[in-house]
């Protein structure tokens, strides 16, 4: 699963990405308290509003301030799809089918889950893992419109050998020059999803 990632402050990398989402005119729509605003930094969490690629209304990519997680009625807030079933699932199909996104990040965030000598479920050391190769971790998310503002969910799929060891699942990550096609609401996604990056450093934080 993914329920944190994490910005680093100061990124060269996330700079120009920030200051595009700062300048929409949503975050101000978005935005509903006064101690609440766009993380540009730090670890993001579910509710958090975040600068998230995707595409224009001029089919041009673009970043936007979207909140993080799906509001569905009667159920708790959805943060992640599996993106093995998202093409058949009510919530996800429309999104899958032309709402794709990209969150970007330097990093994902996960906890080790583990099983003691007693049989019980254990939370063990936390975790900020990322491509080995790359700058920025490039997450694979779903958006949506709801009351008007847009909102994401975040792609998960079966974790690869490096990362098996601590979680089940881990987020699906792409190479930077595939974000385009992944945005463009004509790419079939099916067709990338065996380019997504495997390959994970993990620190312990």
């Amino acid at each position: 699963m993914c329920y944190r990632y994490y910005i680093a402050p100061k990124s060269l990398e996330m700079e120009p990405l920030v200051l595009e989402a700062l300048s929409s005119p949503l975050l101000k729509r978005l935005i509903k308290e006064p101690d609440q605003g766009l993380i540009t930094s730090g670890e993001v969490r579910p509710t958090n509003v975040a600068p998230v690629i995707a595409t224009s209304r001029g089919g041009e990519k673009a970043v936007f301030p979207m909140k993080w997680g799906f509001q569905i009625p009667g159920r708790s807030l959805v943060i992640n799809a599996r993106s093995e079933t998202a093409a058949i699932k009510p919530t996800f199909r429309d999104s899958w089918a032309a709402h794709r996104c990209i969150v970007p990040a330097s990093s994902y965030i996960e906890w080790e889950h583990f099983v003691d000598e007693s049989g019980r479920k254990k939370t063990g050391d936390k975790y900020r893992i990322r491509p080995i190769t790359g700058q920025l971790t490039y997450l694979c998310g779903l958006y949506r419109i709801e009351a008007g503002l847009p909102v994401f969910t975040v792609l998960t799929r079966d974790p690869s050998d490096s990362v098996r060891r601590i979680h089940d699942r881990m987020p699906l990550i792409l190479p930077e020059d595939l974000i385009a096609p992944w945005i463009n609401p004509t790419t079939d996604p099916t067709e990338l999803l065996p380019y997504a990056l495997t390959e994970m450093e993990l620190e312990i934080c």
